[in-house]
This record gives structure tokens, C-alpha cells and sequence, in this order.
């Protein structure tokens, strides 16, 4: 009795001290996304309804249509950080062009004057400066209508495969492993300003599906110190949101390849001007989960289940709250190479035993598997001071829980070896 009170506590303690880090850790971290938002007026300075605004970045792909209320407002949430080309039209005016440059999460309020239309007048404009960004980093920036048309190699470790895809400068691995310019170990994620430190791979630890992420930017060479921590690779993800969606938008996937690889997921995202929720799962089983040390692939299968959750509440103008969850399963065999697929021949072989162990038990292909259980939970709040001052207290807890489970078969290694030897010297 005693002894659980006191492992409760201890784990209590534990879970407090983590959060209380992660708060120190996040209080001068502010997200990476902001909302763009204004009014469309007339010359005489009457708002103009159903006027049709746009936003979009040619590098990224990013683009994102709405359309004035019946007060002339419009409201653009979760936009991430770069430079936009906004243009806005309505009938019977001419449309009005400016540059937009989203760098803080302080949001954007602009006042967009359309001017009456006197006469047809066709204007060509030459779109390369929307090509040309101040930003001294050397970053990639891409966004789902770019990366939902990239043939990604891995379902089960998607991220890392679009990272290396579309990023120059990032080599790929085994088992969704990337090499950037530098110490594959130095690479980090930021999603949502959350810092996610952890190999990203197969093998160590599961990420976020896919259809969650509205936009990445990878920062290669020399990270700006904000992000810390790691010196070589940060991967900066925005991810989905269902404010503004006052009609749900949703999807379905499904898919099935070569060694029984299926794949089903689905997406959501609704909400309405103050509030939001995007929800992303899928489900994958292959019969090649990991990378096999052959050309054949023997005893490779794995399963993994992924959900997300990304919940959004705009308390007033100036406050707003923001909820990250996230849990992620896989369960998958490690990969065996002839000799360990065919231990019985081998040790009947080598140790002379019959295909025997010391213990006189059949020994067997060997079975080594591995389970991994993700979950994540990320508030954070912001609070908007003035029009320069925004203030962000965020907090998270992320454990990544790998469970590896040996051959069943009870072998001896030590056992084992010195028949080998007095194999071998014979």
C-alpha cells in the first residue's frame, strides 16, 4: 500500500516537474502562424460585402480564398510565417494588389481601399518579385497543395520523406532517417512551436500524419538560435486548423501497394470564426514495415495507428487558446537476414547440435519485434498587448514509450559462442 503511494506520488512529481519545464522551456516560443484579417472599402469609405480576397505564395503553393461579410470583413487564421501577394476584387471595381509579410503571430489588420472601375484596362504585371524573399536563412518552404502531389516513399514515416524530397541539401536513409548538412542526429522539429527533439524515424519514435501539417519550412546550415538546441536541420511545421471553416471540409484516403501495404485515413476540420477543431487518423499495415538487410524480405511485417487533434479558441481579440493532442501506435517485426530467418540449418551447422540450443529447445527463425506509443498534449495561450507586444505561455507533454521485445526462443548467447568456437576449432 505504502509502496504504490509512494510510486504514484513519485510519478506525480515527475509529470509536474516535466510540465514546469516545458513552460520555461516554451515561454518565449509564439507559434509560427498568425490570422490576416481586414476591411474592404469603397472610395467613399462604405465597406464592400462579398468582396473576394486571396492570399498565396508561389514558392510555398500556399494560397487561400474567402469573402467579406456584411460589414466588409474578412479573417485568414493559421497562416504561417512568410511573404504573400493578397489581391482583392468586387464587381464593378478595379482590383487592388499589395504584398503582405507575415513574420510574428501578431495578427495583420489591413484596410483595403478598391477603387471604381472607369474603363476596361488590362494590366500585366510581372509575378517575379513574389519569388524573392529578405530572409537571410537558407530554408524550404512547402505547403500541403504542393506536398499532396509528391510520390512519398513511406507511409509510416511520411514526414521524413517529404522532408527529403522536396528539401535540397537533406539526404535519405533507412527506416525514414534523413541526413541533413551536418550530424544526422542534429535535426529537430518545431510544430506549432512545440520543439520535438527526437529521432524522427521508424525505429525510435512515430511522427504526425501528414494530413495534419498545412505548412513546413526546413531551415538547413545554421538554424536561427531561436529554435536551439540542435545545429544542423529544423523542421518549422504549421499544422492544420478548423477555425473559419464555417462548413466542414473533410477527407477520405485509402490505398493499397506491394507487400500488403494498405493505408486508410480520414480528416476533418470545422469550426466557426472564434472556434475550430481538425482531426487527422490513419491506420497502416505492411509486410515491409522496416528496411530489410536483404533483396528478400523476411519477417518485415508492422502495423501503426496515428491520431491528431488540433483544438482552437479565440477567447476575445486579444486572447486565444490553442491545443495540440496527438497518440500514435506501431508494432513492427525486425527485419532477418538469411542466417537469422534460417537459425535452425545454422546452428545445426555451426554449433553441431541438431538445430538444438544448449537447453535442447528447437531454436528457430529468430523474432525480435518492437512496439512504440506516442502521445503528445500541447496547450498554449497568447495574448495579444499591443500592436508589437505579444505575449505566448505554452506547455506540453510528449513521451515516446518503446517496448522491444527478444527471440521467444531461450538461447544461450554465451553458450552458444563457445560451441561456436570449439566448432571452429575443430
Amino acid at each position: 500500500m505504502l509502496a504504490s503511494y509512494v510510486k504514484s506520488l513519485r510519478a506525480a512529481f515527475l509529470i509536474v516537474s516535466f510540465i514546469c519545464i516545458s513552460i520555461f522551456s516554451l515561454a518565449q516560443s509564439a507559434g509560427n502562424s498568425t490570422t490576416v484579417m481586414g476591411t474592404v472599402v469603397d472610395p467613399s469609405g462604405a465597406v464592400i460585402p462579398n468582396a473576394t480576397v486571396e492570399i498565396r505564395n508561389p514558392v510555398s503553393g500556399f494560397e487561400r480564398i474567402t469573402t467579406t461579410d456584411n460589414g466588409g470583413r474578412f479573417a485568414m487564421p493559421n497562416v504561417p510565417f512568410n511573404p504573400y501577394h493578397l489581391v482583392a476584387r468586387s464587381q464593378g471595381f478595379a482590383a487592388h494588389t499589395q504584398d503582405v509579410d507575415v513574420r510574428s503571430v501578431v495578427p495583420i489588420d489591413l484596410t483595403i481601399d478598391l477603387k471604381l472601375q472607369s474603363s476596361e484596362t488590362v494590366t500585366v504585371e510581372s509575378n517575379g518579385g513574389d519569388l524573392l524573399e529578405n530572409d537571410p536563412t537558407f530554408h524550404t518552404d512547402v505547403d500541403k497543395n504542393l506536398f499532396d502531389k509528391l510520390p512519398l516513399e513511406s507511409q509510416s514515416s511520411s514526414v521524413s520523406s517529404l522532408v527529403t524530397l522536396a528539401s535540397p541539401g537533406v539526404a535519405a536513409d533507412s527506416n525514414g532517417l534523413f541526413h541533413g548538412m551536418g550530424d544526422h542526429a542534429e535535426n529537430s522539429f518545431s510544430v506549432d512551436g512545440q520543439p520535438i527533439t527526437d529521432q524522427q524515424s521508424k525505429v525510435f519514435s512515430n511522427q504526425i500524419p501528414l494530413d495534419s501539417i498545412q505548412s513546413m519550412e526546413v531551415i538547413s546550415g545554421a538554424p536561427p538560435a531561436e529554435f536551439g538546441e540542435k545545429a544542423s536541420l529544423v523542421i518549422n511545421v504549421t499544422t492544420r486548423s478548423g477555425q473559419g471553416m464555417t462548413t466542414p471540409h473533410g477527407a477520405i484516403t485509402t490505398s493499397y501497394g506491394s507487400f500488403g501495404t494498405s493505408n486508410t485515413g480520414f480528416d476533418l476540420g470545422y469550426g466557426g470564426k472564434r472556434w475550430g477543431n481538425f482531426i487527422s487518423a490513419n491506420g497502416l499495415n505492411s509486410g515491409r514495415f522496416l528496411d530489410p538487410p536483404e533483396f528478400t524480405v523476411m519477417h518485415a511485417k508492422g502495423n501503426e495507428e496515428n491520431v491528431f487533434d488540433r483544438l482552437d479558441f479565440q477567447l476575445s481579440n486579444a486572447d486565444s487558446l490553442h491545443l495540440n493532442l496527438g497518440f500514435t501506435r506501431s508494432w513492427f517485426q525486425t527485419p532477418n537476414s538469411y542466417d537469422a530467418q534460417d537459425a535452425t540449418a545454422w546452428s545445426g551447422l555451426v554449433v553441431a547440435n541438431g538445430g538444438l540450443d544448449p537447453n535442447g529447445n528447437v531454436v528457430g527463425p529468430a523474432d525480435q519485434r518492437s512496439q512504440i506509443k506516442t502521445f503528445n498534449i500541447a496547450p498554449s495561450w497568447t495574448r495579444l498587448i499591443n500592436n508589437s507586444t505579444v505575449f505566448t505561455l505554452g506547455a506540453f507533454v510528449r513521451r515516446d514509450h518503446f517496448n522491444y521485445y527478444p527471440n521467444g526462443q531461450r538461447y544461450s548467447q554465451r553458450e552458444g559462442r563457445r560451441n561456436l568456437s570449439a566448432d571452429l576449432s575443430r
